[in-house]
């Protein structure tokens, strides 16, 4: 591979201490493919606002680049616009601004604020200080309108000054050729790199898919299905699954790669190995 792609790699905020400890070997081992930085995911309604921000201030004290999620979810401004300002002072450079979830239990009686709206308000208030990541859905929001109108809101994510998309992870490449194709018509020029979720646990795949509208492969439900009950097996293969995804995807022009670690270096590391990254160790 000639030149380096975007590599990240995504955490969620540990709440036990061995949680932490195995959350800090993930990072130790994974930062030897110099990753341009690890964001930490942000619960809905801001419900593990908390540990994320400790966890994504550790990170940086430690030297690694963190990007925190940020969303408004059932938070007021001002809220934001504090975490915002505690990020810049920490030295983080890197957000992934999302519409955000709000916690359950919560009515329609709170206005969620899109992404697009976050992002404008980053932009006004710190200036160009951060570099902005959105959401994108090559198999569409599971609440879009529709396709085209999915692919506009993203237009107006990147108007409102984001630099870069990472999308929900998906198993057949054509969706995302398709919908970088399709992005590209409709005037947008900023990145899009691929989402990567490894293959680890039947069950717990179609439980996230279905919620979040990602689409499992007829196919490879049946493959996955065959080995549920030999996790040895099911790994190996999703390993072999995942990494021919990968090298398709910067085959054919995908700006980089955004591992879901589910906070296990081990899998990552040998999708990096597999597709020939560079490492330093």
């Amino acid at each position: 591979m000639a030149t380096q792609p975007h590599i990240s790699f995504e955490f969620f905020a540990a709440k036990t201490e061995q949680g932490r400890q195995k959350l800090q070997l993930t990072c130790e081992k994974l930062n030897r493919y110099n990753p341009e930085f690890y964001s930490v995911t942000y619960g809905a309604g801001g419900s593990t606002r908390d540990t994320t921000k400790q966890l994504v201030l550790d990170l940086q004290q430690q030297g690694y680049q963190a990007a925190p999620h940020l969303s408004f979810g059932g938070d007021s401004e001002d809220t934001v616009l504090g975490l915002i300002s505690e990020y810049q002072q920490a030295g983080i450079s890197n957000l992934v601004a999302l519409r955000g979830d709000l916690p359950s239990g919560i009515g329609g009686t709170t206005q969620l604020v899109h992404a697009n709206e976050l992002v404008a308000l980053i932009r006004e208030k710190t200036g160009d200080h951060f570099d902005i990541n959105v959401a994108a859905y090559p198999e569409i929001h599971p609440e879009a309108e529709s396709y085209s109108k999915d692919i506009y809101w993203l237009g107006e994510k990147f108007k409102a000054g984001a630099d870069r998309a990472i999308t929900q992870y998906f198993y057949n490449p054509d969706a995302y050729f398709q919908f970088v194709e399709n992005c590209q018509k409709a005037g947008i020029d900023k990145p899009i790199v691929p989402g990567i979720m490894p293959l680890t646990n039947f069950q717990n795949l179609l439980r996230f898919s279905e919620n979040c509208g990602a689409e499992i492969p007829r196919w490879l439900q049946w493959q996955l299905k065959e080995r549920k009950d030999n996790q040895e097996d099911l790994i190996n293969y999703g390993i072999e699954i995942v990494s021919n995804l990968c090298e398709t995807l910067l085959a054919g022009g995908a700006p980089g790669l955004h591992f879901y670690t589910m906070n296990q270096w081990q899998i990552s590391d040998k999708l990096c190995q597999n597709i020939g990254l560079k490492s330093n160790g």
